[in-house]
């Protein structure tokens, strides 16, 4: 694997960096992983270490398996051979601290937008009211506060996402997982969500895998990106992203983001093929 070095990463203030010690302890370690599906290989020997609090874009051909890694991740799915760990504050799988958005919101249409985040507080046996409470500061952090009463069928399909990743983040998880959770929206929405995701990454600093087709919204996103070849998949490149910590529009138009696109599209392009959506 190709490594190139990059910067280190390092309202209430005090309760955001509380946060931020709590979140940053979460790691994930895959080692050897391997898995197929009716006897057709589908990942090859995954070997990954993720820092706590990092950022990663998972980028690879349509259909190799980056979605099924990440499922393997989140203990949705058992790999067929290999282990992963994930490690809450030293301790192999806490309960509680991983939240997974995928790429339709999945949202209940006949609750609100309140009552649609406060679900997964009350699955876990908090009073309506209290969880109803709690869902307000993540609806905030996405600029959904006052869209509480909307039902989903009120909402555009960027607003839908945001209330996909307001659910995810009541529950204040140290590893957020994200399937391509913009995919389906316009360019103008995708960019803006991007910068809204990376402000609530920034301030809350909990670790983020997260699964894209776009060039640009890996390099944008993340501090770290992982190309995946052709299945059965390999790693093929595992990049530390040569970008400020800070970013925000312009970033895009430099030269610095321009050299990080193109490491990884050539790194798509060598090792499996791009599709129709690489220059998004």
């Amino acid at each position: 694997m190709a490594l190139a070095e990059g910067a280190d990463f390092g309202h209430d203030e005090a309760r955001e960096r509380s946060r931020a010690e709590v979140t940053i302890a979460t790691s994930v370690s895959v080692q050897a992983v391997r898995h197929h599906f009716d006897d057709k290989p589908i990942l090859d020997g995954i070997d990954l270490d993720v820092e706590g609090g990092a950022f990663v874009a998972l980028l690879g051909p349509s259909g190799c398996g980056k979605s099924t890694l990440l499922r393997l991740i989140a203990g949705l799915d058992t790999p067929s051979e290999g282990t992963i760990r994930v490690e809450h504050d030293g301790a192999p799988g806490a309960p509680g601290r991983t939240a997974f958005v995928f790429q339709d919101a999945h949202l209940l249409p006949w609750r609100t937008v309140l009552d649609n985040v406060a679900l997964p507080l009350e699955l876990r046996g908090v009073a309506r009211d209290e969880a109803r409470r709690r869902a307000r500061a993540p609806l905030a952090e996405v600029e959904l506060a006052d869209d509480v009463s909307a039902f989903p069928d009120q909402l555009s399909g960027g607003m839908r996402m945001r209330v996909s990743i307001a659910r995810a983040l009541v529950t204040e998880p140290s590893l957020l997982l994200l399937d391509e959770p913009f995919a389906a929206l316009d360019e103008l929405t995708r960019l803006r969500l991007d910068e809204r995701l990376r402000a609530l990454w920034e301030r809350r600093r909990m670790t983020v895998l997260f699964v894209t087709h776009s060039l640009s919204e890996a390099t944008f996103l993340s501090n770290r990106a992982i190309v995946l070849s052709k299945r059965p998949a390999k790693i093929v490149l595992y990049r530390v992203l040569a970008l400020p910590n800070e970013r925000d529009a312009p970033l895009r138009a430099t030269p610095a983001f321009s050299h990080e696109v193109a490491a990884l599209y050539d790194a798509l392009e060598k090792h499996g093929g791009l599709d129709d959506r690489r220059v998004s």
